[in-house]
């Protein structure tokens, strides 16, 4: 797993306990701490997409 995704994904996951923690104690802040973990979420995701394309190509152009 790349070193960026598993940063994102802990961010991820900090941005929704934080999210959790701010609405139990009645503050709309929480909306920002879930639209940090919908970001995160998204950089995750495409950073694990990148490092599995770049992986294809290069077993594609040593197979070649």
């Amino acid at each position: 797993m790349p070193r960026l995704a598993v940063f994102a994904v802990v961010v991820c996951a900090l941005s929704v306990a934080a999210a959790v923690v701010a609405f139990v104690e009645g503050s709309f802040l929480g909306i920002v701490w879930v639209l940090l973990a919908g970001v995160t979420s998204n950089m995750a995701w495409f950073y694990l997409r990148k490092a599995k394309a770049a992986k294809a190509a290069e077993n594609t152009r040593q197979a070649v």
